[in-house]
């Protein structure tokens, strides 16, 4: 007995210690959780917009993106309560290839806006995965400049699976931005795509990135996008490829002689830049606004903004129309059923989409 005791001896000696604090603040989550929980209401929200408090703006934001039944209808109102603020801005829409170096570019382009004291907002639209239905949200890391500004306010925003990677809300986002006191918006899109359809919708001034030398030259005129661009600037114009850039900028140039003259009456232009030197940008910023001026003097400006309104209001009923239908207690009880009869080839997606129709509208009626 005495041998073994002597045998579980050690000459290594660990002493207990004081005991340790716990690693989370448990009374600190707990303040988060509730402060979190707290939304602020529409006339806090309004407040702290129109005084240009940025965590209100994003607060505010967030709500406008959130699917809830009572964020939407808050979300609403502020909207409503925003809108007689809003309009006094220059909206921007950038769109290009991938690896054309659109977030380059809009620092670029931001960094001079701002130095001019204008106040800028980027609201840039990143792709969500199809599988996870996530998003990275990584613009304010390729920003870093830009994000570092007071002058300037990067909002990303996830598409969340919406046409052509636009998201559902951006409309809403900028009129939250301009009563904020930003006086120059810019919406970035994940790429060429149907998402220029939606993003032409909203903005003044659309802006076409593309590459030289990268093989697309003829490939990138395509009658739709080129129909909608106001300008196209051949990026990365800078070191061997200034010659390419200026092939490239000749090429877009004529193709533009192709196509009918724009309704609103501008010429769209053809430029070169580098984000890096900076050769180019102050000349595009100015063409902007040379643009502004031309369509506000002859009366397309308004007259956009009114057909933009309009449209949106029936994409808002789409929307709304869509929403109502899935979150119908009847159609989710049949929606199962209806696509296993389907996948079972017992019935044809038409027939299965009209008898689900037929259902909502049946609800409804008796309601």
């Amino acid at each position: 007995m005495d041998k073994a005791k002597k045998n579980d001896k050690s000459a290594l000696i660990v002493n207990p210690g004081i005991e340790q604090p716990p690693i989370v603040n448990e009374n600190a989550i707990k303040r988060f959780k509730a402060k979190k929980r707290q939304l602020l209401s529409v006339e806090e929200y309004l407040d702290g917009i129109l005084s240009g408090n940025i965590t209100i703006l994003s607060q505010a934001i967030t709500l406008i993106e959130s699917s809830l039944a009572n964020h939407q209808e808050q979300a609403r109102e502020l909207v409503e309560r925003c809108l007689p603020h809003s309009g006094k801005s220059v909206r921007i829409g950038i769109t290009g290839v991938p690896g054309v170096g659109k977030s380059t570019f809009i620092e670029a382009l931001g960094s001079t806006i701002t130095s001019q004291g204008h106040r800028l907002a980027v609201l840039a639209v990143d792709p969500s995965s199809e599988r996870s239905k996530g998003s990275i949200l990584g613009d304010k890391t390729r920003m870093e400049t830009l994000s570092a500004d007071p002058k300037a306010f990067i909002r990303p925003s996830p598409s969340a699976g919406s046409l052509g990677g636009v998201a559902r809300k951006t409309r809403e986002t900028i009129i939250l931005c301009e009563a904020a006191g930003f006086d120059t918006i810019f919406i970035e899109t994940v790429g060429v795509g149907q998402s220029e359809v939606a993003v032409h919708s909203m903005v003044d001034f659309f802006l076409l990135l593309m590459l030289a030398g990268a093989g697309d030259e003829l490939q990138g005129i395509k009658r739709g996008i080129m129909e909608m661009a106001d300008m196209i600037a051949i990026t990365k114009a800078d070191g061997n490829n200034v010659e390419k850039a200026r092939l490239a900028q000749a090429e877009y140039q004529n193709a533009f002689h192709l196509f009918p003259a724009a309704e609103s009456g501008w010429t769209p232009l053809a430029v070169t830049c580098s984000s890096v030197t900076k050769a180019g940008i102050q000349e595009i910023w100015e063409t902007i606004n040379r643009y502004m001026n031309f369509t506000k003097s002859n009366g397309y400006f308004n007259r956009r903004r009114s057909q933009q309104a309009k449209y949106w209001m029936y994409e808002t009923i789409n929307e709304e129309l869509k929403n109502r239908f899935y979150h119908s207690s009847s159609i989710n009880e049949m929606l199962k059923w209806v696509e296993h009869e389907v996948t079972q080839n017992h019935i044809s997606s038409f027939a299965a989409a009209q008898k689900l129709i037929d259902i909502y509208f049946n609800e409804n009626k008796s309601e």
